[in-house]
């Protein structure tokens, strides 16, 4: 009879490099998709910065950009503690969306896209009609 073992670890060993070859794959692909969310997040914030007069170059900025984020929608610059609590940052970024939606005169819904697809909706924000209208507009609407 034939012996297949040498055959059998030929093809196992031809399964690993595919396994590793797609796994390599898979890592870029995510990387770079990472990545261009990232891009398009930041070119969105930069444009909202620069609507409510404030330096665009600070959405760059990993924690400085939260801290003017803050000071756009009124809110205290001590908040910026908060994000670093665990599940209180959860409630933190849905005040804070739900606060730079109203800033800028837009529904609740729109808060909601904010925060569950902020690459798109910070973009739409930023590049859109939307005008700044200051944190006393937004108090004043009763929000």
């Amino acid at each position: 009879m034939y012996n297949l073992l040498p055959y059998l670890a030929l093809i196992a060993q031809q399964s690993d490099d595919g396994g590793a070859i797609a796994a390599i794959f898979s890592s870029f692909f995510t990387f770079c998709c990472v990545g261009i969310f990232v891009i398009l997040a930041v070119a969105g914030m930069w444009k909202i910065f620069t609507k409510a007069g404030k330096p665009g170059w600070a959405s760059i900025i990993p924690i400085y950009n939260f801290y003017i984020l803050l000071e756009i929608i009124g809110r205290p610059g001590w908040w910026i503690i908060l994000y670093f609590i665990p599940f209180v940052n959860f409630v933190v970024m849905i005040l804070v969306a739900l606060d730079l939606a109203r800033v800028f005169g837009k529904s609740t819904l729109f808060a909601i896209g904010l925060i569950f697809f902020p690459f798109i909706f910070y973009l739409l924000l930023g590049f859109g009609d939307a005008t700044y209208q200051g944190t006393g507009a937004a108090k004043a609407s009763g929000w």
